[in-house]
C-alpha cells in the first residue's frame, strides 16, 4: 500500500532553528515566569531529542512546565502519577482477549503519547520504573514477543522531590543515565511572586500557552541538530572532561560514554541559540552540569539536595581545571 505523500516544509537552518527555539521559550515563559535560563535549558533538551528530569520541591511549576511544553509543541500528552501500587501494565498497556473471535489485541497504555509526564517517578517500585527504559532508549515497547513503536517525537519529562524520601525508591543509575538533562526550577524571585499574586492568582497559566511548532517540525529540528558540526578539538575537549571525572578522587564513577554522547547532542542544540552550525567549548560548558551532574556517582554518602549540589560543584571544578581548546 502506497503511503500518502507528506508535505515537507523548508529544511531548517541555524537561523530558523533559533527562531523556533525562541518561540518555544517565550511560550514556556508564560507558564513558568521568572525562569528564563531554566526554560532555555528545557528547550535545548527537547530540541536535542533528550528526556528531562525535573527535580525540585512541590509547587514550583514542574508539572505546569511539562504540560506547557506539550501545548507549545502540539504534542499528544499523558500524565502518569507514579505510586507504590503502579504496575508496568498500567504504563505500557496490555493484551485484551476478545471472546467472540478468540483473539488478543494490544491496548496501548499512556506511554503511547508524544510527551509523557512521569510525575514523582521515584514513588514507583524499581520494576515499574524500569518499564520506561526501553521506551526512553529506543522509542519502542516490547511485550509478549511483539515490538510496538512509540509515537515520534517521543519525550519523557519526569519529576521527583529531592527532599522527601519517605516511601520512595531511588532511581537506579541506568534510569538516571537515560535523562539528557536534570534541572531544578527553584522558587521565583520575590518580585515575580508578587506579580503572580496581582496578575494571575490561582488561575492556571496553561490556557495562555499557544502552539508555536508541531511534531513534524520538532522531529526535523532534532535531525538538524545532529548535523551541527562538532570539530575534533571540541570532541577531544569533551573526552578530556569525561576522563577527568573518571579520575577524580571524590567520584566513585565518572561520566560514561553515553554521557559523552549526550553532552555532544546537548552542546549541538545549545549552539543553535546563537544561530551557529558549529559547537564551541562554551556550548559544552553551558550544558556540562545539566548533562553530567546526575550521572556521576559521589564517594560521599550525602543524599538529596546536598548530593545534587556537591556533584554540580565537582563537575564545575573539573570544567575549570580542564583546558578548553582555543
Amino acid at each position: 500500500m502506497t503511503q500518502p505523500a507528506r508535505v515537507l516544509g523548508p529544511a531548517p537552518s541555524p537561523a530558523s532553528a533559533r527562531a523556533v527555539m525562541e518561540r518555544l521559550a517565550a511560550q514556556l515563559g508564560r507558564a513558568v515566569q521568572g525562569k528564563p535560563e531554566e526554560v532555555r535549558r528545557v528547550v535545548t533538551c527537547v530540541v536535542a531529542g533528550g528526556h528531562l528530569l525535573l527535580e525540585d520541591m512541590p509547587g514550583v511549576g514542574k508539572t505546569t512546565l511539562a504540560e506547557a511544553l506539550a501545548r507549545a509543541c502540539a504534542l499528544s500528552f499523558a500524565r502518569i502519577q507514579f505510586t507504590a501500587d503502579l504496575l508496568p501494565a498500567d504504563i505500557l498497556g496490555t493484551q485484551v482477549f476478545h471472546a467472540q473471535t478468540a483473539t488478543f489485541s494490544f491496548r496501548p497504555g499512556p506511554l503511547f503519547r508524544q510527551l509523557v509526564l512521569a510525575d514523582e517517578l521515584n514513588r514507583a517500585p524499581p520494576r515499574t520504573q524500569s518499564a520506561l527504559l526501553e521506551g526512553m532508549a529506543q522509542g519502542q515497547v516490547s511485550l509478549d514477543g511483539q515490538t510496538h513503536p512509540l509515537p515520534s517525537p517521543f519525550t519523557v519529562v519526569a519529576t521527583q522531590n529531592p527532599v522527601d524520601f519517605s516511601g520512595t525508591y531511588p532511581l537506579p543509575d541506568s534510569q538516571l543515565d537515560r535523562f539528557l538533562v536534570r534541572l531544578s526550577l527553584g522558587h521565583p524571585a520575590p518580585d515575580v511572586e508578587a506579580r503572580l499574586l496581582t496578575t494571575r492568582g490561582a488561575a492556571s497559566p496553561l490556557p495562555s500557552v499557544e502552539a508555536v511548532t508541531g511534531p513534524e517540525e520538532l522531529a526535523s529540528l532534532r535531525d538538524f541538530v545532529q548535523d551541527v558540526k562538532l570539530e575534533a578539538a571540541v570532541a577531544d575537549y569533551v573526552v578530556r572532561l569525561a576522563r577527568a571525572t573518571r579520575e577524580h578522587g571524590d567520584l566513585e564513577r565518572g561520566a560514561s560514554t553515553r554521557a559523552v554522547l549526550a553532552l555532544g547532542s546537548a552542546a549541538r542544540a545549545q549552539a543553535l541559540w546563537e544561530g551557529r552550525d558549529f559547537v564551541t567549548p562554551g556550548d559544552v560548558r553551558a550544558m556540562l552540569v545539566p548533562c553530567w551532574a546526575h550521572r556521576v556517582l559521589l564517594r560521599s554518602a550525602v543524599q538529596g539536595v546536598s548530593a545534587r549540589d556537591e556533584a554540580a560543584h565537582l563537575v564545575e571544578e573539573i570544567a575549570r581545571k580542564v583546558a578548553a581548546p582555543r
